[in-house]
This record gives C-alpha cells, structure tokens and sequence, in this order.
C-alpha cells in the first residue's frame, strides 16, 4: 500500500529518502495494527491517505512521516519518547504539535472557539507543518464523514466551515479549501448543494462551449503577440457559488464567472503583455480589475484579474499567472515549504510568512490571551470587521454591520434609546458599514427614541433583529391589551352594568381562567386582537353573577371575520357518531385532509374542532382529555380542504410567478400566499390552497420541487 505513495514523493523529489518514510509507515501499521476505522477498513488506511494529501502538495519527507505517525502516541500505547527515538527530534515535535490539535474540541460558544483557535494557531506558528497535517486529516475525515451519526456529522461539518476551511485560506492552499467547503456545505446543507449541482450540470454543456470558444480566440491572438501561454477553464466550486448568491443576493444566472479563462505564462513580463492582448481583443469592465501581482494578498496569492465584455456580450473572467504563481495559487504555503529543504529563495519564504512570525512576537507581548486571538482573528477570517467601544473593548460584527448592530450588543436597552453614533468621533449616519478598527460610541435619549421598522433592514446580526422584533411585538401586545380593555368596558356599559361592580380582580381573573389565559392583561389582548368577543366574555359575566345560564348571543363582528361558522352535520367532511345537529369545524392549525387520522375536541360554545393526531394543540390540550371526542371523515366528503404547503428555494425573479404557475396547472385554487427572503437569499414561501384529497397533494408537491431553484416542498407539519 505504501508504494503509491513513495513513487509520488520521488516525482517530485527524487532524491526524497524513502527508507524513512517506509519505516514510518511499518511502525504506523503495527502500532495500528488492530484497529478499524467506522467504516471497517483497516485504521492504517486513514494516516496513509493523510500522507498521500501531503505529497500531492509535494511536502517535504518529514512532514510525511509526520503524517504517517500523527495518531500513533493519540491512539495506541506508542509513547512520543519512543517516536522521537526512531525518528528524530524534527517529527516527534511535529507528531506531538498533531497531538495536542487533536484535544482540542469544538465548542459552540464565541470564548471556546477564541481559545481553541488560538491553540491552533500558536502551534502553527511554532511550525507551519503542524497545521498542514491537520488540514490533511480533516480532509480525509471529512470524505469519509458518512460512516459517523448524523449529528456527528454536522459538528463536524460545522467545525469545518468555521475553522479549517478558513485557515487554509489563509494558508492560500485553494485547493484544499475548496474541497472542505464543498464537503461541509454538502452535510450542513444537502438540499441547497443539491439544487447548486443540479443548476450547474444543467448550463455546463452550453457555458462550457462558450468559455472554449473563447479559449481559442485568445490563444491564436496570444501567439501573434509572441506570447507564450497554456490556457484552460477554471470552474468555481459549488459552495463559492451558494456563498456569493447568498452575499451578493445573486441568482445564479447572474454569476458570470462560474468558470474563468485562466492565462499561465512564464514571466511576470508576459503578465502584462497577455494582459494588453485580452484588453486589446474585449472590452475591460471598469472597477473589475484587481492585480495582485503588484499588491499580493495577504495569504501570498498573486495574480491579475479582469473582467472583459466577451463574444455575445457576456461578461468573461480571466486570470494572468505565472506557473509559479499558479502552483502558490492551488497549494498556497506548501508550494514554498521546498525553498526549506533547499534552502533557496528561504529569504521570500520567511518574508511570505512575516504574518506568522508577527503572531510569535504578539504571544510573547501581550499578556490577554483573548486580545493576542482578536487581532489574529482579524487577519485570519476576511469575513468579520472588529470595532473598539469607547472603553478599548473589542467586538466582533459581520461584514456590513451598522452602528445599530453595535448598540444591541452593548445593551438591549442602549439599542431600543440609540438616536444617532460617533464613529472615530465622528457623527455617521445609523445606517454606516462598521470597519475594522473603528471606535464606535452610541447617542441614546430615553425620552424621544424608539426602534424603527426601517432597522429591520439595516441590521446584520441575529440578536438586534430579534430584540427589535421583540419590541414591536410588545408594543402591539400593549396596543391589544388597552383596545380590549376599552371594547369590554363598551359591552358591559351597552348591558346596563355597573363597570366597577363587574370588573373587578377577582371576575376578571376567573373569566382569564375561563378563556385559557394565564392573566387578565392576557385576556384583554385575545379581546383586542378580535380572538376572543367582547360580547362573549360579558354574557359569561353576567352569568357568574346571576347563576343564569346564557341566552345565545350572536358573535361579534370580528369573531364574524376570523372563525366562520360552519353548516352543522358532517359539512367539514367529518362525522360524530351518534350525534347529529353538531356544528364542526376543521382546525386552522394543522388543516386535516382527507385520510389524515383525527381527533374531535369539544370547545366552549362553538361545537367540535377536529385537528390532526399529530397537531402540537392536541398535546396542550391533553390536559382536559375528558372533552376529546371520536371523529371519522364521511363518505359524502366536501369538494376541497385547505392545506399549507411551506417551499425552500433559492430566491430568484419569478419565483412565486412560478410556483404559483404550477398550482394553476392543477386548477387550483389559493386562499393565500407569502414569500419571506432571509439573509442568505433563501426565499420561504408558504401557501394555503384547496385539495381534494392527498393523492392530488403529493402529486403537486413533486410539480412544485421541479421548479427551478427549489430544493424543497412539503407540507407543514403543526408547530413549524
């Protein structure tokens, strides 16, 4: 089995010491000797595929032996003392760096991941191939990820896309990064990844011929010019795609540079000149140029990109290389670690990574272990800006936060007074995209201020949406509260009664009791919002206080709108044995079809509500089982029932048009339809619509998951 992998170290290092490596191998296999993986293969197969990783990188031979040993001191009685006998000081420190990773585990919380992730990158600053034999054995743990439990998998997966994809971005080794994310992104979000597969598979033959098209125009011109050059397609992988239609609240038809014409030359000269011939040939798209030649990135990515108006008038992406340039661009830092062997170019090698070497001085400087993983952070994942209180305090926000992001994070109450902000001390606008490195200071005037609708649009974290939220909702429930409490007293007065004789603590919390609510302010906002009568609730008064029982009084206007009434005897479709001159009705809640299994519940004065076994209510209301009654559909069934039906889809012009296309299709008739895009552009679209029976229900769910950029629809189950 070693065999593979000594012929791929001698390809690119010939004179590679292979009788290490096979040695390293042999007392890896013994020492794993009888241990499966969950998959049942040999567990030796698992450092072996983490070593191939790493040689397909064309990592030196230590760091492949490193591989080879990595779990061998973790996971068998193999002592480090022992490693470091057999194979030297330099791969003992790197088995034991390996190690020490492998404890560290992944924790939800921001302070667990900050302290975790600082481990990491000290260990990988006191050797860089530390955390390349991590990479590897994540990659390889994640393409066998299926053989785990499901909610093995996600942790997994998760820890992936938050810390290990990440880091090698940082690291500049695209290749292995992309391949993470795709795996993560395909166990997090298996309907999404599917639906991106299906949209790329179904254009690849036609954008394919373009981008080869435009291949050969380049390279006809390219050799007039005396321009030596290999050219060739790049694809984007899946979860870059999901990424930037979810950042740039993109369809995917408006993403163009799905696959880019990549230029690889021999010199940094033949750069500019490849690039004088695409501009001379297509039209440059301004803002659309970025050379990295000239100003490298940070992770030591260096190319020139352009985006041209191409054959058709479509925007085309094509990137300027050298061959070195392309071998950082795929490998990133592993490209470079061959200058260390021989120790050639080691100047360039230490300066690409200054960075790193920066986070060494930090550790010993800055005593704030928390402070030293801020600023490392800032480096690491582009994604986040960090911002200063007024007080030094660090604080972390998405890309596009605003100062009204900030003022929640500081105190509920700072966000729901917050008039205006200082950044830098500096008046912005509410609306202002926080910066890394800014010091933000918030104005509040707990007189005048109160949130505004209009944030809801603004904010970019979780916790300022919902506390916003929160305050409308309790500023409404408020409004209710005060509106039932004024129609009430109206229907006590329009009765002749005396407000203060019937209105009093103890009445109205027997009527709450009464109604199912926990407290009067409860009760007057059920009354408000029209879910309870006015009307009602004063007839039960004046019962509890004469002992007589109630003459039957016609609903309020509002009871009128919301609960219709139905004809009695089975018009729902549903019949009570035993007993006719019923009045039925089908609950909104889950909407029971047609032969979903029932259940009857006898309410207060209005007849029987037949629900769902399955329906969240019938649970709360278990508690008074003596008031559940047998139900069975009729034989004489209605024409149609409602239903809600709940469609994931990527968000996209047309959509409802589409879906709702679909529906008409089956003559059906829609009682009602909402679309709620969230941030990462997913479109939520819930439907209520009549059907005869679920036959014809499956039949339309099957049409709706066809529709482009769906990559779900099902019924909704009660509760969700």
């Amino acid at each position: 089995m070693v065999n593979d992998l000594l012929k791929k170290v001698l390809k690119y290092n010939p004179k590679a010491d292979t009788k290490l490596i096979k040695k390293a191998y042999e007392f890896a296999y013994s020492a794993h000797t009888d241990q499966y993986r969950k998959s049942g293969e040999q567990y030796i197969l698992h450092p072996l595929s983490v070593a191939e990783i790493l040689a397909d990188l064309e990592m030196d031979t230590s760091t492949i032996e490193g591989a080879l040993l990595h779990d061998v001191v973790e996971d068998t009685s193999v002592t480090l003392d022992e490693v470091r006998k057999e194979f030297g000081e330099e791969v003992a420190g790197l088995v034991d760096g390996v190690t020490k990773l492998g404890r560290i585990k992944y924790k939800k919380s921001e302070e667990a991941q900050v302290k975790n992730l600082r481990k990491m990158l000290v260990a990988m600053a006191k050797d860089i191939r530390v955390i390349m034999i991590k990479l590897a054995d994540r990659l390889h743990n994640m393409r066998t990820l299926s053989h785990l439990g499901t909610e093995k998998q996600q942790m997994k997966a998760q820890e992936t896309l938050e810390v290990y994809a990440p880091i090698a971005h940082r690291l500049g080794i695209h290749q292995i990064k992309a391949e993470l994310e795709d795996l993560a992104f395909v166990n997090l979000y298996p309907k999404q990844y599917a639906e991106i597969v299906h949209l790329v598979a179904e254009r690849s033959e036609k954008r394919e011929t373009y981008i080869q098209n435009v291949i050969e125009a380049l390279k006809a011109e390219l050799k007039k010019a005396k321009v030596k050059a290999d050219l060739s397609g790049r694809a984007k992988h899946y979860y870059s795609i999901y990424k930037k239609m979810v950042e740039q609240h993109r369809e995917f038809d408006d993403i163009y540079d799905l696959v880019a014409v990549r230029v690889i030359v021999d010199t940094i000269k033949d750069c500019y000149a490849a690039l004088g011939v695409v501009h001379s040939m297509y039209k440059p798209i301004p803002g659309r140029f970025k050379d990295y030649v000239a100003m490298p990135k940070l992770n030591m990515y260096t190319s020139i990109h352009t985006s041209v108006v191409g054959p058709e008038g479509r925007q085309v992406e094509i990137q300027v290389r050298t061959h070195e340039m392309h071998k950082t661009a795929e490998y990133g830092i592993a490209a470079h670690w061959r200058y260390k062997e021989k120790e050639k170019g080691k100047d360039q090698f230490e300066e690409r990574l200054a960075w790193l070497r920066q986070m060494l001085e930090w550790q010993s400087d800055v005593k704030d272990p928390r402070e030293f993983m801020e600023a490392l952070r800032i480096d690491l994942l582009e994604n986040e800006v960090y911002v200063f209180t007024p007080q030094g305090q660090v604080l972390s926000f998405p890309r596009g936060a605003t100062p009204i992001d900030f003022a929640y994070t500081i105190h509920t109450d700072v966000g729901n007074h917050c008039i205006g902000s200082r950044v830098n001390g500096r008046i912005v606008p509410l609306e202002y995209g926080l910066k890394s490195g800014d010091t933000v200071e918030i104005i509040t005037s707990k007189a005048a201020a109160k949130p505004s609708r209009d944030w809801l649009n603004l904010v970019k974290t979780t916790k300022a949406r919902n506390k916003i939220k929160h305050w409308f909702a309790k500023e409404e429930k408020k409004e209710s509260q005060q509106l039932g409490r004024d129609m009430l007293q109206k229907a006590i007065r329009k009765q002749g009664l005396s407000i203060q004789k019937v209105m009093h603590q103890e009445m109205l919390a027997f009527m709450a009791k009464e109604y199912n609510y926990n407290t009067t302010e409860d009760l007057f906002a059920g009354i408000g919002t029209g879910i309870v009568s006015a009307q009602q609730v004063t007839t039960r008064m004046m019962h509890k206080l004469t002992g007589k029982e109630p003459a039957e009084t016609a609903p309020a206007e509002a009871e009128k709108i919301t609960q219709p009434r139905r004809p009695p005897t089975g018009a729902a479709g549903v019949v009570i044995q035993g007993l006719t001159d019923v009045l039925i009705r089908l609950a909104r809640c889950c909407n029971p079809v047609p032969p979903d299994k029932i259940v009857g519940f006898i309410t207060r004065g209005r007849g029987v509500t037949v629900h769902r076994e399955d329906c969240s209510n019938v649970k709360d209301l278990m508690k008074e089982k003596d008031r559940f009654i047998e139900v069975i559909w009729s034989e004489k069934l209605p024409a149609a029932f409602p239903v809600e039906v709940k469609v994931d889809a990527m968000d996209r012009t047309r959509l409802l048009r589409d879906i709702t296309t679909v529906l008409g299709e089956y003559k059906i008739n829609i009682l009602s339809a909402s679309v709620v895009v969230g941030k990462d552009s997913m479109a939520a679209t819930r439907l209520t619509f009549e059907v005869g029976n679920i036959d014809l229900l499956n039949d339309i769910l099957i049409s709706l998951k066809k529709v482009e950029g769906v990559f779900d629809a099902y019924r909704v189950v009660p509760g969700s």
